[in-house]
């Protein structure tokens, strides 16, 4: 199940962003921060929208969309720059309905695209990882 976070289940999905953190090698990772930071996205901003995707009621993965503007295009584009899906979840296709689900909520918000940011070392699409 997919559902958009907001303040009221903002601290579940902090443990999985620090996870995301470590798997990129992030130094000082400080939780207090993460709260503060993903606390101006949501549904309803036109900053992004964090969202996480619970299985059997567990949180196991998460996305964050931000809204950008792309001059080559002349228009407002989603960037799928968060993607991580927990050890013992992937493949299973959760990374791909979660960016399904970013690419219907930027299209929603009036986005001409979705882009995806990873960093040139992931090898999720080359192995499918992040499912």
């Amino acid at each position: 199940m997919i559902e958009a976070i907001d303040e009221k289940n903002l601290s579940d999905v902090i443990p999985i962003i620090r996870k995301y953190q470590e798997f990129y090698k992030v130094e000082n990772i400080d939780n207090s921060k993460n709260l503060e930071f993903f606390s101006q996205f949501g549904e309803f901003s036109d900053k992004g929208c964090l969202f996480d995707y619970r299985k059997n009621g567990k949180l196991v993965a998460f996305a964050t969309v931000y809204f950008t503007y792309a001059s080559s295009i002349i228009s407002k584009v989603g960037v799928l720059n968060d993607l991580f899906t927990s050890k013992g979840y992937r493949n299973q296709g959760i990374a791909t309905e979660l960016i399904k689900h970013c690419e219907i909520f930027s299209r929603k918000k009036g986005a001409a695209r979705l882009q995806w940011v990873t960093s040139p070392t992931n090898m999720v699409i080359r192995n499918q990882q992040a499912d």
